[in-house]
């Protein structure tokens, strides 16, 4: 258990820049504190709903598998010279979708976005 609480620390640390952060104050010390537990327990209710449905992965795992899917935008010029901008998240692959599906979440994320300018 805390050679996974440590791998889970380390992993929020890098992805969250939260270390090393040298604060002067007690109150930033404390919020810091704050965010970095409910960030970690975040990861601990996910990992609990993971392993009901199955899915034993660890934290660094999870992170890989997901990494794959983006959120891209292409633009387009059109013919009276304004631009068309599409925003869209890229296509779930299984793994991804295996994750998603058993946490009951959308595999592509924010929709379709289109702005005009």
């Amino acid at each position: 258990m805390l050679t996974d609480l440590e791998s889970v620390f380390r992993s929020l640390k890098s992805e969250l820049g939260l270390c090393p952060i040298y604060h002067r104050t007690e109150e930033r010390v404390d919020g810091h504190l704050f965010i970095t537990v409910l960030a970690y327990q975040f990861v601990q209710i996910i990992r609990k709903q993971l392993v009901e449905k199955g899915i034993h992965d660890r934290w660094q795992t999870l992170r890989d598998t997901l990494n794959g899917q983006q959120r891209i935008t292409t633009s387009f010029k059109r013919a009276d010279q304004l631009t068309l901008h599409v925003r869209k998240t890229t296509r779930a692959e299984p793994g991804q979708m295996k994750i998603y599906q058993a946490l009951n979440l959308n595999s592509a994320p924010g929709g379709v976005k289109k702005m005009v300018v």
